[in-house]
């Protein structure tokens, strides 16, 4: 038996989640996705996942408060989250590591830097 790798990805531009899904089931994970960190924190309390991709700037809630939600509960507070985001600014990233996210990677998303940090964190 195969052991797939499910991620959750928070995302709510459709050509973003588009692109990654694709990368990332040619890669050989199972990915679900969600449109809006309230969907994602459902999703999360429902199945089992190892990894969350958590876009910050979302409708509603964003990203860096969700992170701060996931980390805030005992069962999940060691789920591997990267941060997704077009926002580099030093400012930002800091405060996007402080929500609680392990990495981030910056949009557009580099398939080898992308595939080499979930890597890293699905080790």
């Amino acid at each position: 038996m195969v052991d797939v790798k499910c991620i959750l990805m928070v995302e709510d531009n459709a050509d973003n989640a588009d692109l990654a899904t694709w990368m990332l089931e040619d890669a050989g994970y199972s990915v679900t996705t969600a449109q809006t960190a309230e969907e994602g924190l459902a999703l999360l309390e429902k199945s089992p996942y190892q990894l969350v991709l958590m876009d910050i700037s979302l409708p509603g809630m964003d990203g860096k408060q969700a992170i701060q939600l996931i980390r805030a509960n005992e069962q999940k507070k060691h789920l591997p989250i990267i941060a997704l985001t077009a926002h580099a600014i030093l400012n930002e990233r800091d405060a996007i590591l402080a929500s609680g996210a392990n990495c981030i990677v910056t949009k557009p998303i580099d398939e080898d830097v992308f595939l080499s940090r979930l890597g890293e964190m699905m080790a």
